[in-house]
């Protein structure tokens, strides 16, 4: 029996890389998207590989157009059939909106959001069978986080296009975002920020890997959701 296709973008590390293991685990072949991180990339695929499911990566920059049709070049190679995209691949500017160069704007949008939207027209193209696609939004799309503008607004905007693909792909492809809160520290925020940030959520406590991708799993096996956000947050929404 032919396995069915799994593509996650920026799938090499952090949280990407969680959903694409947690998705080799339930059987599917992996396409591996990663931009510059080479070596995390070759390290996923080998632990992919050992769960015993084909895997491949795929390096492409997201904010140009073009890379994505060479991305898709690549996933139809694959013999399975595609069945799930996970969009996991974003970038966090810092800049207050007094500050932010306009390139930092771009950016975030361009692959925050654009991507996405472009990556979801061809995964369509190729769901003939019905599929899920999952967008990883950020329970900062709620928030006012002037410190991240770009990311704010195009995370924000994410959700709103989660809903739109939803109804316009229905009845055969599902659309629906996961929303974390916090999960692993980044680099835009000091460990004592962190602490800090954790400190104030109502459950006391960062999410595991594992609560973030077992919402995936639960949006694959559920199959009368659509068009919604599930949020993962610990109460951060609260606050």
């Amino acid at each position: 029996m032919t396995k069915s296709l799994a593509l996650v973008t920026g799938g090499a590390h952090r949280l990407g890389k969680a959903f694409a293991l947690t998705l080799a685990r339930m059987g599917y072949s992996i396409a591996l998207h990663y931009r510059g991180s080479a070596n995390e990339a070759e390290h996923t695929v080998k632990e992919i590989r050992e769960i015993g499911v084909d895997c491949i990566p795929i390096r492409a920059d997201l904010m140009i157009p073009e890379k994505i049709d060479f991305l898709f070049s690549l996933v139809d190679e694959f013999k399975s059939p595609l069945k799930v995209l996970v969009n996991s691949a974003a970038i966090m500017p810092v800049g207050k909106p007094q500050e932010l160069d306009i390139k930092d704007w771009d950016s975030a949008l361009d692959l925050n959001l654009r991507a996405p939207f472009l990556l979801a027209q061809e995964a369509a193209k190729r769901m003939t069978k019905g599929g899920l696609i999952v967008n990883i939004t950020d329970i900062g799309a709620q928030k006012a986080w002037s410190r991240y503008p770009s990311y704010t607004v195009s995370k924000a905007a994410l959700e709103s296009l989660t809903k739109l693909l939803a109804r316009a792909l229905a009845p055969s492809i599902r659309v629906n975002a996961i929303a974390p809160g916090l999960v692993l520290p980044s680099d835009v925020v000091t460990e004592a920020q962190w602490n800090k940030l954790v400190e104030k959520l109502p459950l006391k406590r960062a999410a595991t890997l594992h609560e973030i991708t077992s919402t995936l799993e639960f949006l694959i096996k559920n199959e009368y959701i659509t068009g919604q956000t599930i949020v993962v947050d610990g109460g951060y929404s609260l606050i």
